[in-house]
């Protein structure tokens, strides 16, 4: 018999599977605090519970919790996992320490179907979604876990292509019975799927992050092909409308490339589409991938963009590059998967 894995799940469905043995919603939310605080990898070590629901979950199902593959560390602290599915999907995350947070970088597919050019997930191809449980144990089971403060869903894949699981995933990291993770700790990338991001925005309180590159529809088709089907200037007016929360983001990640899209008239759009809003600009330095592109914009270019975004009144930053030397920086992950 093939046990049923409960990471994933909810207290409530944990509940619903111990209910007709006549097991309450309190022992399900301990066995849900269990797994998903604890990272408890055996029923045994379960303490707040009868001993007939130990054997009842011994007997029916696992934690789920899968550990992962391998590892490579950076030269500058940052750890790259590499998990594969029990069916051998791979895929990867980023653990990324600093001084004052300890960021997880998780994935959502295993490779990517949307064809951004300068992004080698890209290139590695589509094996599928991952499961609300898949997405959750990349942070649960890693040696950094009890470290982790922030969580980005900015790995492989594209959130709003698996929307369901990333829902899911993002209930579970913010539930008191789960990872207990404020939603302003939880950030949601998208290269900009409408629909999903209409949804995104009225189920979940995450923040989000539209991957932009240029503001310019022309520019944006040759390297993100969903904005032939979603145009980046209708989501970023829906963005611009959206009521925000006290401390939820909305912000546009800028990939910078030299002479490719971080000229003058580049900054003068980017200025015009966020100004008056509440969006933030995150100025990220380009990785070289396998595309042809190699120049990436200088230090102080970016710093020029920067400094007009924010004497303009516009909140952006620069932020630092981590990992880039095992392939774990944006853009690089998949990089050594076959």
């Amino acid at each position: 018999m093939i046990k049923k894995s409960l990471m994933g799940l909810s207290a409530g469905e944990i509940s619903a599977l111990i209910e007709p043995e006549g097991f309450l919603l309190k022992h399900a939310v301990s066995v849900a605090q269990s797994i998903y605080k604890k990272g408890a990898s055996d029923f045994e070590l379960i303490n707040k519970i009868p001993g007939k629901l130990k054997a009842l979950l011994k007997a029916n199902f696992t934690p789920g919790i899968l550990q992962p593959a391998a590892s490579e560390l950076s030269a500058d602290g940052t750890i790259k996992y590499l998990f594969r599915t029990p069916d051998g999907r791979a895929f990867e995350s980023v653990f990324i320490p600093d001084k004052k947070r300890n960021t997880v970088c998780i994935s959502t597919q295993s490779g990517c179907r949307m064809g951004c050019s300068f992004c080698l997930t890209a290139a590695y191809g589509f094996h599928g979604n991952l499961s609300a449980g898949e997405i959750v144990n990349q942070v649960l089971s890693i040696p950094e876990a009890g470290k982790v403060t922030h969580v980005v869903l900015m790995g492989m894949g594209e959130p709003m292509d698996n929307l369901d699981n990333v829902l899911k995933a993002c209930e579970i990291m913010t539930a008191e019975w789960g990872l207990s993770l404020s939603p302003r700790n939880i950030t949601v990338s998208t290269v900009g799927i409408t629909h999903g991001i209409e949804r995104f925005l009225a189920d979940c309180e995450c923040n989000l992050t539209l991957s932009l590159f240029s503001p310019f529809t022309d520019e944006r088709k040759v390297m993100i092909p969903i904005e032939t089907l979603y145009p980046v200037n209708s989501i970023i007016k829906l963005l611009r409308r959206y009521p925000l929360k006290k401390k939820r983001r909305i912000s546009l990640a800028y990939m910078m490339i030299k002479d490719l899209n971080d000229t003058d008239r580049h900054l003068a759009e980017l200025k015009a589409i966020t100004s008056g809003s509440r969006i933030r600009v995150n100025l990220l330095p380009f990785h070289p991938a396998s595309n042809g592109i190699k120049s990436l914009s200088s230090s102080e270019r970016m710093m020029f963009f920067k400094h007009n975004l924010v004497i303009s009144g516009i909140s952006a930053s620069i932020r630092k590059s981590r990992g880039a030397d095992i392939s774990a920086a944006c853009g690089l992950l998949a990089a050594g998967l076959k």
